[in-house]
């Protein structure tokens, strides 16, 4: 099992130091991702940096981690650029990246950006086709209900390619979603417990199977809090999982009021207790 950590950037806020400082941390204690949550605008939103670009900084100052941010509201984005905004991170990267990707709830925020809450899950299957060709092939000719190229590409291409993207969605995802996820995407973020997983879990590897894709193709991770009311758990719910056979797992050291350093301590405290490793 993978085992990344969530940047808390909502604590660290505009400390680009600290943000710098974390980044380089998990990756010199051998963890392998960094999450960074995503927002773009809506009625009362916290402080919370744009994710792409967060991680275009984070990019030029790491050298191995993977960088995720989870999760990009794609219906909300148009599709082109963010092929290209994406490719670019790929490539500043070395091909570090790995995108969430989901459809979001908030009508406002879509209404904010100019697009049309009511159609994003059609936009979203769309847009994962249209992403795979982008990142993969110079020239594209593809003629969808919501986006349309014809025999243009983005140049240069990602590195990876296509580059992988997973499913955020709710603790028990709708069929739409479960279909997405198995016949289109590389994995998705666990939100159910572990009595409810393996529940999920087959409806997706059902939906794979359906389109010949094998349990293999497609990765999982959970996240778990290390501070907060769980704290005194996170050790059994870091075995749990590992005994579930998720592929990854992320921990969180937001929530629990910690200054820079209390995050940066808590951090290397953590590392040194995982389960198992």
């Amino acid at each position: 099992m993978r085992i990344g950590v969530s940047l808390p950037v909502r604590e660290l806020q505009d400390d680009l130091g600290a943000i710098k400082a974390f980044a380089q941390l998990a990756e010199e204690l051998g963890l392998t991702h960094l999450r960074v949550p995503e927002q773009i605008m809506r009625a009362g939103n916290g402080h919370l940096h744009e994710s792409m670009m967060i991680l275009a900084y984070i990019a030029a100052v790491t050298e191995s981690i993977e960088l995720v941010p989870s999760v990009i509201i794609l219906p909300a984005r148009q599709t082109v650029l963010f092929a290209k905004q994406a490719a670019e991170l790929d490539l500043l990267t070395g091909g570090r990246v790995r995108l969430g990707i989901g459809v979001g709830g908030s009508r406002e925020e879509y209404a904010f950006q100019g697009e049309d809450f009511s159609t994003r899950g059609r936009r979203c299957d769309e847009q994962i086709e249209l992403l795979k060709q982008l990142w993969t092939q110079e020239a594209v000719s593809f003629e969808g209900r919501f986006d349309t190229v014809t025999g243009a590409g983005i140049n240069p291409l990602p590195i990876q390619r296509p580059i992988p993207m997973w499913v955020g969605s709710g603790a028990t995802p709708p069929p739409s979603i479960v279909r997405r996820i198995g016949r289109q995407c590389d994995g998705w973020f666990v939100m159910c417990g572990p009595d409810e997983y393996p529940s999920v879990r087959d409806g997706i590897l059902a939906e794979a199977a359906a389109a010949g894709r094998g349990a293999d193709e497609i990765g999982t991770e959970a996240g778990v809090a290390v501070v907060g009311a769980r704290e005194a758990e996170w050790r059994d719910r870091v075995a749990g999982w590992r005994a579930a056979g998720l592929t990854h797992l992320c921990l969180r050291t937001l929530g629990g009021g910690l200054d820079a350093e209390g995050h940066l301590a808590k951090l290397r405290e953590v590392v040194r207790q995982i389960p198992g490793s």
